[in-house]
C-alpha cells in the first residue's frame, strides 16, 4: 500500500545527502549545512527527513548519515530517471559533468559547448545543463568536494557511456572508503 506520509525525494534532498558524505565524526548543524549549500535552515531540515524516509540518510538514532549502500545504488541506476537532465541554450556559466574535475582530467574536450550550469558570473561559455538544485552553482565554487560530488552527478544524469563508467567508478570509489571509516 502507497505511504501517503513520506514525503518525495526532491532534487536539493540529495545535495544535502552529498553534502554529509564528507569524512566527519557527527552531522554539522542544519544552519552550518544550509550556508554550505546555499540554502535555507528550514529547507535543510526537510531535505534530512525526506533523505531520512527515502533511506538516503540513517535516522536520528545512527546522526543522519548517509546509507552509503543505498546511496551508491540510487546514484547509479536511479539518478537519471528520477532527476533527468534538462539542457538548454549556450550560455555561460560554471563547468559541470565531464567539463569539470575530476572528469575534465580524463576525457579529452571536443569541439562541442561543454555542459555549464547557467550562472552569470561564471567564466566558461557552453550549454545550459540545468543543476540539480537552484544554489548548486554558488555552493559549488565555495566547496571543491562537493563541485566534484555534483558534477559527477551530472555525469551520470545525462552522459555518454564511457563518462558515465567514469562517473561511476569515481562515486564508488569516493562512497566505500567512507564505509570503512
Amino acid at each position: 500500500m502507497y505511504n501517503r506520509n513520506v514525503a518525495v525525494l526532491k532534487p536539493q534532498d540529495l545535495a544535502v545527502v552529498l553534502y554529509l558524505c564528507r569524512p566527519s565524526s557527527s552531522r554539522p548543524p542544519y544552519a552550518q549545512i544550509a550556508a554550505g549549500l546555499s540554502m535555507s535552515p528550514s529547507e535543510v531540515h526537510a531535505a534530512v527527513a525526506r533523505a531520512v524516509g527515502s533511506g538516503l540518510l540513517h535516522g536520528a538514532e545512527l546522526g543522519h548519515r548517509p546509507n552509503l549502500s543505498g546511496l551508491e545504488e540510487f546514484l547509479l541506476h536511479g539518478m537519471k530517471y528520477a532527476f533527468p537532465a534538462e539542457r538548454g541554450e549556450p550560455t555561460r556559466g560554471v563547468p559541470t559533468s565531464y567539463a569539470a574535475a575530476p572528469l575534465s582530467a580524463l576525457i579529452r574536450p571536443s569541439n562541442d559547448l561543454p555542459p555549464v550550469w547557467p550562472y552569470p558570473p561564471g567564466k566558461v561559455r557552453g550549454t545550459a545543463f540545468q543543476p540539480l538544485y537552484r544554489g548548486a552553482p554558488k555552493a559549488a565554487l565555495r566547496d571543491p568536494l562537493l563541485y566534484e560530488y555534483l558534477a559527477l552527478v551530472d555525469a551520470l544524469r545525462d552522459g555518454r557511456a564511457r563518462e558515465r563508467k567514469l562517473a561511476e567508478e569515481l562515486i564508488i570509489s569516493r562512497l566505500r572508503p567512507a564505509v570503512h571509516a
